[in-house]
């Protein structure tokens, strides 16, 4: 099990309760997904700060904008995987390991991680009251082209509806994979203690398609527990699993699919009226 409690001299200081967090590299326009963020928690009145773990890269007028939001910056230093002939699902997804420095966040006894490209339509600071010792996140699928390598893709398993097929154990010669969750958003209690742990063991582990996310499923495996969709709607949800999702309850989206741009234009364009943005 992934150790979770903080220890030593950070357990001693007088903590805050918690903040959001989300990660920010590069020179490019994703800073403007930070301002969207940072505008939303807003929005919806959230009491807890949000923390920018940013790269060096990220130049001095970026991070000005975002303390002009009310953003919280922290400097951190990358972290890169071993070496690998491994080629993941996307090239830039090399850059996210970096993202385990905020479990070296000490100062907050708990945190919600959000990507860049999620937007908060409704208040979830109730998140930071779940109990301790667990590290919580919604599932993920296997449906989109991009699981195409996996064998719950090839046999159509998805874990969002685990009775439309049944897992070939005799077949495979192995049992069902162990619930799976989306990187993009977690809640996680920072912890100089897991922080070395997560490094130690990334050393020793090949870098896989999805990345850190793959590496935090593996990590966190004994302690994850999953939460509703609601705190975390990928847009494939609406075409893949209809059936899975509320829309009139759902309180963050993740506007990251692999379709074409009308199909996404017009999930943005449904879920825009059907949360009255």
């Amino acid at each position: 099990m992934a150790p979770m409690a903080l220890k030593g001299v950070a357990a001693k200081q007088e903590l805050a309760k918690g903040a959001y967090v989300t990660f920010l590299a590069g020179s490019g326009d994703y800073w403007k997904g930070v301002v969207g963020l940072a505008k939303g928690l807003r929005a919806v009145k959230s009491a807890y700060p949000l923390v920018v773990a940013v790269l060096p890269d990220v130049p001095d007028d970026h991070r000005r904008n975002l303390l002009n939001q009310g953003c919280v910056i922290r400097e951190i230093e990358p972290i890169y995987p071993p070496e690998s002939q491994t080629q993941f699902a996307m090239a830039y997804y090399v850059i996210n390991y970096s993202k385990l420095r905020i479990w070296e966040f000490v100062e907050y006894e708990k945190m919600v991680y959000l990507d860049t490209d999620i937007q908060v339509y409704d208040n979830i600071d109730y998140l930071f009251d779940l109990e301790k010792g667990n590290f919580y996140a919604v599932m993920d699928c296997f449906c989109e082209k991009t699981w195409s390598h996996t064998p719950q893709y090839k046999i159509g398993y998805w874990q969002q509806c685990p009775d439309r097929v049944a897992w070939p154990k005799h077949a495979l010669g192995v049992p069902p994979p162990p619930l799976y969750f989306n990187a993009g958003m977690f809640v996680h209690e920072p912890s100089l203690v897991t922080a070395k742990a997560l490094l130690k063991k990334l050393v020793v582990t090949d870098p896989t398609p999805f990345a850190e996310q793959d590496f935090l499923n593996m990590f966190f495996r004994d302690v994850y527990r999953p939460i509703s969709n609601v705190h975390n709607l990928v847009l494939a949800m609406l075409w893949r699993h209809p059936a899975n999702v509320e829309l009139g309850k759902v309180k963050a989206v993740h506007y990251c699919a692999a379709v074409c741009c009308h199909r996404s234009i017009s999930c943005m364009q449904t879920i825009s009226f059907s949360l009255e943005l």
